[in-house]
């Protein structure tokens, strides 16, 4: 017993609701994935800046970015605290051993995020083929279906 031709069409129809659902969440999840590798690597960046910090003589000169291709000079110092901010635009005063520490449970919970992340990147991505794939097996059903069709016509 096959469906009737309304019903294929009402199934295509849904499916293309579907895929078309499917891959703006995709969109979506692709550009939290970006936003979590920069954020990741600019953590990356902060810690090793601080790790070289500790390597560095006291008193050595150092150039400080300030963006827009801005540098200031300024020098190390002894047993100097770092500033971290933690949310909402509060900012805490630590050492720099625990501020470098910090920054690896951020790293850790970063990589975490992104590995969930790219695993619903993944599943998603699944969903989407399998339905391109149905949708496609459809049109080419009814293409053989109807003899009519150009692109029945086009397959002789």
């Amino acid at each position: 017993m096959s469906a009737s031709p309304q019903d294929l069409e009402r199934r295509a129809q849904e499916d293309l609701y579907r895929l078309e659902a499917y891959r703006s969440q995709l969109n979506s999840m692709l550009q939290q994935h970006q936003m979590l590798t920069a954020s990741r690597a600019e953590h990356v960046r902060a810690r090793e800046t601080l790790e070289g910090l500790d390597r560095l003589g006291d008193g050595t000169e150092l150039l400080i970015p300030l963006g827009a291709d801005t540098l200031l000079r300024g020098t190390t110092v002894p047993r100097a605290t770092v500033l971290v901010g933690i949310g909402s635009g509060v900012v805490v005063e630590m050492e720099r051993p625990h501020a470098s520490e910090v920054l690896a449970q951020r790293l850790t919970k970063l990589e975490q995020a992104g590995e969930e992340l790219e695993g619903q990147i993944r599943n998603l991505d699944e969903r989407v083929q399998a339905i391109s794939q149905r949708l496609e097996a459809m049109s080419e059903g009814a293409a053989d279906a109807d003899p009519r069709s150009a692109e029945h016509v086009g397959r002789n």
